[in-house]
């Protein structure tokens, strides 16, 4: 897999449980693109930073652009609208 991301995840307010759904129903589409959902972590305190991080491999970007595109991920939109404050995808490499 050539495309390696590192997915960090902010909940709206209240909405942490909904944030955890939104995701369990979204990565399972993952496969779908070749894709593979190499590691979910969700923190453990009430700190600032992201509630979910998340480290994706996908074939390329034409995999990941399909992925964003799938009708039954966009059927969700309001659910993320909702439950998600914000989101950052980071190109990463494997260290180890």
């Amino acid at each position: 897999m050539n495309l390696k991301l590192c997915v960090l995840l902010w909940a709206a307010d209240g909405q942490a449980d909904a944030l955890t759904r939104y995701e369990d129903t979204v990565l399972d589409l993952i496969p779908k693109y070749g894709g593979e959902v190499v590691s979910r972590v969700r923190r453990v305190d009430t700190g600032d930073g992201p509630l979910e991080v998340q480290v994706i491999h996908l074939p390329d970007d034409s995999a990941l652009q399909a992925y964003m595109k799938d009708p039954e991920r966009l059927a969700l939109a309001d659910v993320h609208r909702r439950a998600v404050a914000r989101t950052e995808i980071i190109p990463v490499e494997t260290l180890v």
